[in-house]
């Protein structure tokens, strides 16, 4: 395609931030509308693992995260009691120089990728949906909430998981369904010591710790629930605690004392979808969790949909025809948000079945290398 590729990308999460700031970088004009007028991200922390610091580094906000973030080598893994049963290791491949995972709060992260955004060159519009799409040969008509319209060479769904562009344009798409997990995080104060990953391999319950600053790091916890029914969140303090009474190692009994409701903790049932191929339908193409949304048993649904704003990116600028270029960014991605889904889901199965601690070590080890190879 031309550098006079006119662009729309629907959703201002990561994956569309990622695909605004590369798709400019290619000259496209790129258009980018979020219905939150606040343009903004709620969570506590979010790991992240060297293939998503190698993306850091391709968008040019490596440096941003470094400062803001901490990265570290490695996740250490223990049995409730403390008892270390092993590592996983996490490749360097943002540069010998730089860790192989970190963590970050959602927020910051959020703001450091808005920051590059805007400085891309992309016109944002804050508080605009989209009410309609109608393509023909030649373009995309988008009617805007506010009442505006325009017109598209291309349009991009990155509307996350609950996807109104998915929904329009792939009717018969499947539906995020529950997992039967949910996952807890809270903000703690972060002792000098610890300065690594670790997580702790109950029968039902898996929590781990990641140091996200200087200051702070997050808990998480992945919880079975059979029922996705609603938690009071005035109760948030008292059942996170819970989760954490079976495990006997001092380190996780003094983090239990921490949490509290000052902790900014966040209770997310855990949905997944994997929409089958094709991605694209004439000149609207679906990205991030629209298409592909994740467990985060990989720390890696972040990653796969920043990856998607690159790679889409990398096919549009490159002289093919839209046709030619939106088929190959799905031939180059299937694969690897397929397996990251897929994984993800199983590493859910074994923790709800308390089933092998090696298989689920061992799936964990393998998806990693895999998302080591290049994009």
């Amino acid at each position: 395609m031309t550098g006079q590729l006119k662009t729309l990308v629907v959703g201002g999460g990561f994956s569309g931030m990622a695909a605004a700031i590369e798709m400019r970088k290619k000259g496209v004009d790129v258009e980018l509308v979020e219905i939150d007028p606040g343009w903004r991200s709620y969570g506590a922390g979010i790991s992240l693992g060297g293939a998503t610091l190698r993306a850091f580094r391709d968008l040019g906000i490596l440096d941003a995260f470094l400062r803001e973030g901490h990265a570290v080598d490695g996740v250490k893994l223990f049995l409730g009691n403390g008892q270390p049963i092993g590592e996983v290791p996490t490749p360097r491949l943002a540069g010998p120089d730089v860790p192989g995972s970190g963590a970050i709060m959602r927020p910051t992260l959020a703001r450091i990728l808005s920051e590059a955004t805007r400085a891309s060159g992309t016109r944002v519009r804050l508080g605009v949906g989209f009410e309609s799409l109608a393509q023909d040969a030649e373009g995309v008509t988008v009617q805007f909430s506010d009442g505006s319209s325009g017109r598209y060479d291309l349009v991009v769904g990155a509307d996350g998981l609950y996807s109104k562009v998915r929904q329009r344009v792939f009717p018969e798409a499947p539906t995020p369904r529950y997992t039967g997990q949910a996952v807890w995080r809270a903000v703690l104060a972060r002792p000098a010591d610890i300065s690594r990953t670790m997580m702790w391999m109950g029968p039902r319950t898996k929590p781990g710790i990641n140091p996200v600053s200087r200051e702070q790091m997050y808990m998480f916890i992945t919880e079975h629930r059979p029922v996705n029914a609603p938690v009071d969140p005035k109760d948030f303090p008292r059942l996170m605690r819970a989760l954490l009474e079976d495990f006997s190692d001092p380190l996780v009994g003094a983090l239990r004392e921490q949490i509290s409701e000052q902790s900014s903790i966040v209770f997310r049932p855990l949905e997944a979808m994997l929409m089958p191929q094709p991605w694209h339908k004439g000149r609207v193409v679906l990205i991030g969790d629209a298409v592909h949304a994740t467990t985060p048993h990989l720390a890696s649904g972040a990653c796969i949909g920043i990856e998607d704003g690159l790679v889409l990116a990398d096919c549009v600028g490159g002289g093919a025809s839209l046709a030619s270029a939106l088929q190959a960014f799905q031939d180059r991605r299937w694969e690897r948000c397929r397996m990251v889904v897929e994984n993800s889901l199983r590493l859910g199965e074994i923790e709800m079945n308390n089933g092998s601690k090696e298989e689920h070590g061992e799936i964990m080890r393998e998806s990693f290398m895999a998302l080591a190879q290049p994009i």
